[in-house]
């Protein structure tokens, strides 16, 4: 796979590369095929956040835009996705539409400096059962706030909160619209029926046009995009810096992180999954770079966040798209589409974008993926349910921050259980030479006053503890411990603090150290904390030489006197 430049945008080096009339003829067609279907998404996603059909379309023109000219991906779609429809209510019933755009930009900021920074690494340390976990609930609330619209219910104030909201829908089932219904069905097994034929047909767009044409002919009375956001402004408005004050912004910091944060995770897994579909590697800094101006330039377009859309992304893919070229023409035809089809787009029944939205969550809810996590492990079931629930019931960002807490924690206690500290038998039948070779040698033998443990596993502050714990349960201190560390790949400034307790411990008990086989990184940790200096002990290459050292000390008869008979333990 083809590595991509640090911190060069993938259009820039597809164009180094030499760009052709083939590849610029297949990028235009994938652009259209790219923009059909995101017309449709693109206004549904805003519709569900809050906000009215033509901010989803801005959004998906400059947005989409900004991610393709400027991102470290050769085909990534960026736009409105699902894993924003929570955060952006929220932020909207709070603070406005503005408090929106502010919170948009202050996010793309985030994300430009997380790039610059070389954050983008850090994405792949947030464990699978938490992505899985927030993204199937984000599913579960995009579907629960659509019910409304597809039943045509004409409740006018729907509560945000999950449980609230439910007992308004099953409370006001008389106001079910038989009409809405039908024609939701309808959109529902139009969108089925074509995924199954071919996956070249824009499904979501098949639907919507056959639901708008048959509520119109047939002057069906269903509320539509022209009925709930009348006047709706044709073209892109005019680029206007929100107004804003120091409390406002301190309000919107957690949010602004929540969007970058899914921004950032929605991207570089849509890159992830592009990569391995066109063979080349994504530049994951430039592309959150990318994304951090994509969602500036929309906040001050007056849009909504985004990021890279995976379906968006595979359909460009599959269309024969293979240069940031044909996402900058999928904005350019969404643009042409917000300047001369808005009239059109004001007939589309409501119930049809609801329709749209229950298989946008069937899909981001990835049910395959859920079951499966829940049956590999307690722990990993348990983080999953913990952030499923969370994000369904209390909030995303909430959800986020325990379960990534709360599976730290939980690795955390399993890498301590791993770690294992063990006494060497009398006869060390394997010890590791200079070289790391085990190496199997039965006349190796330990003295009787040289004790011999051996760490497995990183000594770090979950498991410090235990280590000095192990030492004190001897029932007698030797003349010699020998500390056999080659298996010992990490330390931490806890374990450190316990090798220092051990040292003093045998110091109390006139116990001569020796430790053998020092890694790297553990040996730069000991030196900078200055133990080698306070050590009454030495520094072995290896297991052999530590105990060639021992038996040198136990012939020495200085050193016997100054190391009496092993005492007691106390």
């Amino acid at each position: 796979m083809k590595t991509a430049n640090p911190f060069v945008p993938a259009f820039i080096t597809c164009m180094r590369e030499g760009y052709s009339f083939k590849l610029f003829r297949a990028d235009v067609i994938a652009g259209l095929t790219v923009a059909i279907v995101a017309l449709p998404l693109a206004m549904a996603m805003a519709v569900a956040s809050g906000a009215s059909p033509d901010k989803g379309l801005v959004t998906a023109v400059v947005a989409g835009f900004f991610i393709s000219f400027l991102g470290g991906s050769r085909v990534q779609i960026g736009g409105p996705t699902g894993a924003f429809v929570v955060v952006i209510f929220d932020v909207i019933q709070r603070f406005g539409f503005n408090g929106l755009i502010l919170a948009s930009i202050m996010a793309g900021i985030i994300l430009v400096i997380a790039g610059y920074a070389k954050l983008g690494k850090l994405i792949k340390y947030i464990p699978y059962p938490v992505i899985t976990g927030f993204t199937t609930g984000i599913a579960v609330i995009i579907a629960s706030s659509q019910v409304k619209d597809f039943l045509g219910l004409s409740v006018q104030n729907v509560p945000a909160d999950f449980l609230n909201k439910w007992y308004v829908y099953l409370t006001n089932l008389d106001q079910t619209s038989v009409y809405a219904v039908i024609l939701g069905a309808l959109g529902l097994a139009t969108i089925i029926i074509c995924k199954k034929v071919s996956p070249k047909i824009p499904s979501y767009l098949v639907s919507i046009l056959l639901i708008s044409a048959i509520a119109f002919f047939f002057t069906m009375p269903v509320d539509t995009i022209g009925s709930r956001f009348p006047n709706l402004p044709e073209g892109l408005p005019t680029p206007v810096w929100p107004t804003f004050s120091l409390e406002e912004i301190r309000e919107l910091v957690p949010s602004a992180f929540t969007i970058a944060f899914l921004a950032g995770i929605e991207a570089l897994l849509s890159a992830v999954v592009a990569d391995g579909l066109i063979g080349h590697k994504h530049s994951l800094n430039q592309e959150l770079v990318g994304q951090g101006v994509a969602n500036i330039a929309s906040g001050i377009f007056g849009g909504i966040p985004a990021t890279g859309a995976i379906a968006r992304t595979a359909t460009n893919i599959k269309a024969g798209g293979r240069t940031p070229v044909a996402g900058i023409f999928h904005a350019i035809f969404l643009l042409v589409f917000l300047y001369t089809a808005m009239d059109i787009l004001s007939y589309i029944p409501m119930t049809a974008l609801a329709a749209v939205l229950f298989m946008v969550s069937w899909g981001m809810s990835d049910l395959k993926h859920f079951i499966q996590i829940a049956k590999i492990s307690p722990s990993d079931r348990t983080i999953l349910f913990l952030t499923f629930f969370l994000t369904v019931m209390v909030d995303l960002t909430v959800a986020i921050g325990v379960g990534v807490t709360f599976a730290s924690l939980l690795f955390m206690r399993h890498m301590a259980r791993s770690v294992e500290v063990r006494r060497q038998k009398h006869t060390a039948d394997e010890y590791e030479s200079q070289d790391g070779e085990l190496v199997t040698d039965d006349t190796i033998e330990i003295p009787d006053d040289v004790i011999v443990l051996q760490i497995n596993g990183p000594l770090f502050y979950g498991f410090a503890a235990e280590f000095c714990d192990k030492l004190k349960s001897l029932e007698d201190m030797p003349r010699i411990l020998i500390l056999r560390m080659r298996f010992m790949p990490y330390l931490d400034a806890s374990g450190e603090n316990s090798i220092e307790d051990i040292i003093k411990i045998c110091r109390e008990h006139k116990t001569y150290v020796i430790f053998s086989a020092v890694r790297p990184q553990p040996r730069t940790i000991l030196q900078k904390a200055g133990i080698h200096k306070n050590l009454d002990g030495a520094i072995a290459v290896d297991f052999e030489h530590a105990l060639e050292m021992a038996k040198q000390l136990l012939a020495d008869k200085d050193f016997m006197n100054k190391h009496a008979d092993p005492c007691a333990h106390k």
